[in-house]
């Protein structure tokens, strides 16, 4: 006779992640996500004390393939540092990522310990912008200011609906990205 087959924790926390990117921290519901994977929601309560335990763990994911695994795989790349930093951005807002992350912010906007969180996620981000822009930049004060603007058109871009006349959004991007990481004429880092 063979065991009723459990479905395992990590389809619990991947079923979690797509619920709060769909829908926010209030569409992660065990009930709704025992549905949507076509269980009970008894498997669930083995793995997991309760929902908070469940966000916990999909935060504890969400972070690790943010920053560690973001970074991990920059390292292992050939390249200059501007070609890992443009890399470390398709990673960090890739299809899979970038909807979890616009949802841990909107999150974040009504839970300080989730807000914590994105500060040690996003501190980490800008680190890395830092080091790549203090390569062709030597004014701290000018690295800080560029780090920020790529982050925030990073991360506005996806909020900005406005129209890029003979231009497609794709290259006005690709040109802000040019813009913010190239070696500014005539200065050389110290």
């Amino acid at each position: 006779m063979m065991g009723t087959l459990r479905t395992p924790r990590e389809t619990w926390i991947e079923e979690g992640l797509r619920a709060l990117a769909a829908g926010g921290v209030d569409a992660v519901r065990v009930d709704a996500m025992a549905k949507a994977l076509g269980v009970t929601r008894g498997g669930f309560y083995g793995y997991f004390a309760n929902r908070g335990a469940l966000l916990a763990e999909m935060l504890d994911i969400w972070e690790r393939e943010a920053t560690d695994d973001v970074l991990d795989r920059i390292e292992q790349e050939d390249g200059d540092v501007t070609d890992k930093a443009r890399l470390a951005g398709h990673l960090t807002f890739s299809d899979r990522l970038l909807p979890v992350d616009l949802a841990v912010r909107d999150w974040a906007r009504r839970d300080q310990d989730v807000a914590e969180r994105l500060r040690r996620v996003d501190n980490k981000r800008m680190e890395l912008l830092r080091e790549v822009i203090g390569t062709i930049c030597a004014d701290p004060e000018e690295i800080e200011a560029r780090a920020l603007l790529a982050f925030c058109g990073a991360i506005g871009s996806h909020f900005l609906t406005a129209d890029h006349p003979g231009q497609t959004r794709a290259q006005v991007i690709a040109r802000a990205g040019d813009l913010l990481l190239n070696r500014t004429p005539g200065v050389r880092p110290a």
